[in-house]
């Protein structure tokens, strides 16, 4: 049986330019859906945050006009969380996870605005990128969640990931969600600083990119399809 360590941030809020905070957390579908599709494959599945702190639900990602209109799909998300509401309310702590980098297949990273404010300095999950990534298990990260890879750099301070295919949250889409200028920095211009080879699909539309060991997703719509693919490489290195 795989095993996949999803990592959601444990912050409530993302820190704007002006110093005042907007309240977030990590976006419903694009862990519920993964996390969903996880289990019923059969994946050991273990959820982790900073300091095993209980992670926030962004309520915005609950809302039927952020869901294309679909109350169906809301209700679905909510029963779902509130399902494994046992599993959120005690996370393993991101540090411990660090420790038993080896016992994971997997880590995938889902977005929000709130990684944005605790992933990309957190030491522990850049200890565990490093792991994965140079002994050739997969990492994923979806939408916002790409935030997390800025975590890992080399010894000589380069970035882990510089020359690496990948997408995530475009900064037009954060114009269009209305926060672009507010934010303290835009996730797609940090990458692209970095070193990443950023590839942009159309706003809002399912766009995901696989380079290597590498899966990125860009937006909630790229939720499904990010977890399909995981699982189909996942389930390709099983045999």
């Amino acid at each position: 049986m795989a095993r996949i360590l999803m990592v959601l941030s444990g912050s409530d809020h993302w820190t704007l330019k002006d110093g005042t905070r907007h309240a977030t957390g990590y976006w419903a579908e694009e862990f519920a859906v993964p996390h969903r599709m996880f289990r019923e494959a059969g994946l050991d599945v273990q959820v982790s945050t900073p300091g095993g702190v209980r992670p926030i639900v962004d309520p915005v990602s609950l809302s039927p006009e952020r869901n294309g209109g679909d109350e169906q799909k809301v209700m679905e998300l909510r029963q779902y969380l509130e399902s494994i509401d046992g599993e959120l309310a005690r996370p393993l702590p991101l540090e411990e996870a660090a420790a038993r980098a080896g016992d994971h297949d997997a880590v995938f990273i889902p977005g929000g605005h709130a990684p944005m404010e605790d992933l990309p300095t957190n030491a522990a999950l850049g200890s565990i990128l490093t792991d994965l990534w140079n002994s050739s298990r997969l990492i994923v990260a979806l939408c916002h969640g790409p935030a997390g890879l800025l975590s890992a750099n080399r010894e000589d301070g380069s970035w882990l990931f510089a020359g690496s295919r990948l997408t995530a949250f475009t900064d037009e889409e954060e114009r269009q969600g209305g926060l672009a200028d507010r934010a303290p920095w835009l996730l797609e211009d940090r990458l692209r600083e970095r070193g990443a080879i950023f590839e942009a699909g159309p706003p809002w539309q399912p766009h995901v990119v696989v380079d290597g060991d590498l899966i990125t997703g860009q937006n909630p719509a790229s939720s499904k399809d990010t977890a399909s693919r995981t699982l189909g490489m996942l389930q390709a290195l099983q045999h």
